[in-house]
């Protein structure tokens, strides 16, 4: 599976989770392993993302926050939270992912499953998270 691939369904699965009691989400991850065609090699290390993700949502959320100013949690549209968790995750805890690539990822996400306002929140959001030299070298 390609990155690009694993951050999809690892968007996706952070979607299922948000919507199924935590004791019902190890089958909705099968099914949807199941229905994905996501190989038994790749799930194991979807699923710890997926769950490294929810064991740190609370502090992800808390920088989104405080990013989106004007958007508190409950206001953004899941589809963006989801992308947005899953880049935030990636930027503040994944060494291996460069900013600008979860950042852009998480763009080319939200024009797929977001709304059209979509992937400029999501850059929005996510600018605040690049470092200085990040943001010179994307103007």
């Amino acid at each position: 599976m390609t990155r690009r691939e694993f951050r999809e369904h690892t968007a996706i699965l952070t979607f299922i989770y948000e919507f199924y009691p935590e004791n019902e989400w190890e089958e909705q991850f099968d099914f949807y392993s199941d229905y994905a065609g996501i190989s038994m090699a790749d799930r194991e290390s979807l699923k710890l993302r997926v769950l490294a993700i929810e064991n740190k949502k609370r502090e992800i959320d808390d920088f989104i926050d405080k990013a989106s100013r004007k958007w508190r949690i409950s206001r953004i549209a899941k589809t963006d939270l989801m992308l947005l968790r899953v880049a935030v995750y990636e930027i503040k805890f994944d060494e291996e992912v460069p900013d600008k690539v979860a950042v852009n990822e998480a763009i080319e996400l939200a024009k797929i499953y977001g709304g059209d306002e979509s992937p400029a929140f999501v850059n929005g959001v996510l600018a605040k998270f690049m470092t200085k030299e990040e943001k010179k070298e994307e103007n």
